[in-house]
């Protein structure tokens, strides 16, 4: 967790964001690399030594999820040698436009109002 980072996740606690839908902000990007894998972060709280962060989980190019999830967990992950990296190079932008057709479809229809 950087300094800048965790500054940005302060402007963003959690729930700061609901009601805001594809407009939400990300403030941070982690990967798995060589897969699909994606974390965008849009909101974050520290937790003693650990962050709780939420936003969109995307797995394939036609799946994803909105959730919770840790900087812990994502730490703990770790396939022979290779580990959840954060882009050092993203820059926050809307959670609609980070997301390829299929997955602005899932984020739209999450945000779907009855």
């Amino acid at each position: 967790m950087s300094k800048e980072l965790a500054e940005s996740l302060e402007k963003y606690p959690l729930y700061s964001q609901d009601g805001k839908k594809a407009d939400a902000v990300v403030v941070a990007k982690y990967f798995f690399p060589l897969t699909a894998l994606t974390w965008y972060v849009t909101e974050g709280r520290r937790e003693d030594d650990d962050y709780l962060f939420f936003g969109l989980v995307v797995g394939t190019d036609t799946s994803a999820e909105m959730g919770y999830f840790s900087l812990s967990q994502l730490s703990e992950l770790n396939v022979c040698g290779l580990k959840v990296e954060r882009d050092m190079y993203f820059k926050p932008k809307k959670l609609g436009e980070i997301c390829n057709k299929s997955v602005r479809e899932y984020v739209n229809h999450y945000f779907k109002e009855d």
